[in-house]
């Protein structure tokens, strides 16, 4: 389907903003610029984006923990929480005066989604750790599952599934999730059990944070603000509660921060996200972030094997022989379908 046409006030608007913009940025370089030249910025040092508030970012510098609103040089691209940059604080710092944000360090990984127009954008940066929550309410399934899974694989970040809420299980409950859970448990990822209300599995969790950056994803509901508030007492994040019978979440958290972590590390609490599209990923990414197969990708008979039964096809015959399971299986022809529907 071609792209819609746009009529001639449309066109104008569009050009109106992106001048607006384009004003905007030129007058916060002058601003930086002249408080470079004004000499009132302490030495360069390295420093971590705590938050990212639009036209500045909270930055903490690494060998004081002084911590300043800053803002970024015209030439640097969009800094988010977990960020290493070089930067200069400002000399008083009983006063309003912001620091200057110099460079962004490299990227050793980061984390992205679609944004409303359907580009991608990156929310955190140096994660070592994508903790994926899941609760018996709202009712996990594998193809949620998986997204994440898959996004965790394509960006070369560990990934933990955590089963929050274990307070909630029951006879019937239990058993349905230990059979969801199974066959990342046969693929080697780790998965741990965790109650926020009784506090079952918290020491556990801290013990396994305390190294690295990591950051929780999840379906709204499942407890990632209540997380948050249980392994940093103080914070404060705000919860959301389970809308009506369908059992979805309220959308609570707004923007990506960075918090320290008591036993050491640092989680970054990043907004609440019902789905993570991956519509953005090829077929052969998407088919690549399903671990199992990778043993199997290129030996088909056909080049363009759907993996359907086609004659020939290594993965359908690592299915029938167990080395796949059926779930996963299931799963990814889904989330195949749903790319080819973008």
């Amino acid at each position: 389907m071609g792209k819609r046409k746009l009529n001639r006030r449309q066109q104008w608007r569009i050009e109106k903003l992106q001048q607006e913009r384009e004003a905007r940025a030129r007058k916060r370089g002058e601003v930086v610029d002249e408080a470079l030249e004004a000499g009132d910025l302490g030495a360069e040092q390295l420093g971590l984006v705590i938050a990212n508030y639009g036209t500045q970012v909270l930055v903490e510098g690494e060998a004081t923990g002084l911590r300043q609103r800053c803002f970024v040089r015209a030439n640097i691209a969009t800094l988010v929480a977990g960020d290493r940059v070089a930067w200069r604080s400002a000399m008083d710092v009983a006063t309003d005066v912001c620091g200057v944000v110099t460079a962004r360090l490299s990227r050793h990984s980061k984390l992205q989604r679609p944004d409303r127009y359907g580009d991608l954008k990156t929310v955190a940066a140096n994660i070592d750790r994508i903790v994926i929550v899941i609760a018996p309410y709202p009712k996990p399934f594998a193809s949620v599952l998986d997204r994440y899974l898959v996004a965790a694989e394509a960006s070369g970040i560990a990934p933990l599934l955590l089963l929050n809420k274990i307070d909630l299980l029951d006879s019937e409950l239990e058993p349905a999730l230990e059979a969801l859970l199974a066959p990342y448990r046969q693929l080697g990822y780790p998965i741990m059990r965790l109650s926020t209300r009784t506090g079952a599995g918290l020491p556990q969790l801290l013990a396994l944070l305390a190294e690295g950056t990591s950051v929780f994803v999840g379906q709204s509901g499942v407890g990632k603000s209540s997380l948050v508030n249980s392994l940093l007492p103080g914070v404060d994040v705000r919860t959301g509660v389970l809308s009506g019978s369908a059992q979805k979440g309220a959308h609570t958290t707004t923007a990506a921060e960075l918090f320290h972590l008591p036993g050491g590390g640092y989680l970054i609490d990043s907004p609440g996200i019902r789905e993570f599209g991956l519509w953005h990923m090829s077929e052969a990414a998407l088919l690549a972030g399903f671990i199992e197969f990778r043993p199997f990708i290129g030996h088909c008979r056909f080049r363009d094997c759907k993996h359907q039964h086609e004659p020939g096809c290594a993965i359908d015959s690592a299915l029938k022989r167990g080395d796949i399971s059926k779930q996963r299986m299931e799963s990814f022809v889904h989330l195949r379908n749903s790319l080819a529907l973008k």
